[in-house]
């Protein structure tokens, strides 16, 4: 059975969806540390909280902290 194709047009406004709620999931709320950001090594979005910075490929990158597993074990329970 095929899903029935919903086809948008742009309002003469610039608007495209109408029942797409505004802004974004990932938006700062308010001061910088505030906001998401993901994880190198997994790709899941994490407040910054959840991350720390661990030298990979050369560079300094965000990932998970402790780890992934025990982060995604950790939030689960």
């Amino acid at each position: 059975m095929a899903k029935d194709e919903i086809k948008t047009l742009v309002e003469p406004d610039g608007l495209r969806y109408k029942s797409k709620a505004p802004g974004s999931p990932f938006s700062v709320a308010g001061a910088f540390g505030a906001g998401t950001m993901s994880c190198f090594l997994c790709g899941k979005h994490r407040p910054r909280s959840m991350l720390k910075t661990r030298k990979l490929l050369g560079r300094s990158q965000t990932v998970c902290a402790p780890t992934c597993k025990e982060l995604e074990e950790q939030l689960k329970s």
